[in-house]
């Protein structure tokens, strides 16, 4: 575990860092757990690895397959999961680019 207690929230922020802490946790203790973690380091999951392979659209093609499914949801909650699901696929496609953002900028490297 990584203590990240040292985080600064502006109190003007503080609904949007809750959002984001349930969507961590939903990955790290919820069903992205039990159904795809397998001891491996977030990175180095299957969804992580596909977006590496597939590109950006996997991970945006999820998105968007959520939002269809959002309306279809009976329960507030179950909507609200759905939402954060949205936000790990949105980050999935944030550290491929973060991580193709470095690797480009090694081989451009003299």
């Amino acid at each position: 575990m990584i203590d990240v207690s040292g985080i600064h929230v502006e109190r003007n922020y503080f609904r949007l860092y809750n959002v984001l802490i349930q969507a961590l946790s939903q990955a790290q203790d919820g069903k992205g757990k039990e159904r795809h973690a397998n001891d491996l380091p977030f990175e180095k999951q299957p969804s992580v690895c596909i977006a590496r392979r597939r590109g950006s659209g996997y991970p945006r093609g999820q998105i968007e397959k959520k939002i269809l499914e959002v309306d279809n949801l009976s329960t507030t909650e179950a909507q609200i999961r759905e939402m954060l699901s949205i936000i790990v696929y949105a980050a999935i496609d944030i550290i491929v680019m973060q991580d193709n953002m470095v690797y480009e900028q090694k081989a451009t490297k003299p």
